[in-house]
């Protein structure tokens, strides 16, 4: 088990606004992804992770320049996922680390690091188990910009598609798979 409130206590001392709006999107991704899993008992999804890592995947926000959003680092946004997997590494959480790096967007392709220039290391950082695949998908109806606002599907395609290419469609892919998995227990 992961102590994720005295983790975050370490790296956000001193931080007490950008705390607040880190636990409150986290709890709001916890919440959504772990009730998409009690709907499914038959996933066998391992809910004690799924709440550690949605209350996680965002930690590297501390490093990253966004002002609006209380985050006073140096570093560019869309790096955030990916210095919180560093981070959580460093903590001896490499399972948890997967999530933070993996769940930007619909996940990001080495091809679109490449082609967009994107500050990241070039490798494929996509969602692929399924507590992964929840939390990344969870995390597309909550904004930490609009914290009491949950995003409907048609603003998430929409937001999906400015991505670039590919995004909008593992979007889809994810929505159809979470979809997809709740038609085989309705059937049964």
């Amino acid at each position: 088990m992961v102590d994720y409130h005295a983790l975050i206590d370490k790296y956000y001392e001193g931080q007490e606004r950008l705390k607040e709006l880190l636990l409150l999107h986290s709890r709001q991704v916890a919440d959504k992804a772990l009730a998409i899993c009690y709907a499914h008992p038959e996933w066998k999804a391992d809910m004690q992770f799924v709440k550690e890592a949605s209350m996680l995947h965002d930690i590297g926000i501390i490093y990253c320049d966004a002002p609006g959003i209380f985050c006073h680092g140096t570093e560019n946004y869309l790096r955030h996922g990916w210095l919180g997997a560093e981070l959580l590494r460093k903590e001896g959480f490499p399972k948890h680390a997967r999530v933070a790096e993996r769940h930007t967007g619909s996940g990001i392709t080495r091809e679109q690091i490449i082609g967009q220039q994107l500050p990241l290391p070039e490798q494929d950082f996509l969602p692929e188990t399924l507590e992964e695949k929840v939390i990344c998908y969870a995390d597309k109806f909550f904004s930490k910009s609009h914290p009491l606002r949950i995003e409907n599907m048609s603003n998430i395609r929409r937001k999906m598609d400015q991505f670039g290419y590919g995004s909008l469609d593992r979007w889809l892919h994810l929505e159809y798979e979470m979809i997809a998995r709740e038609k085989v227990k309705d059937e049964r």
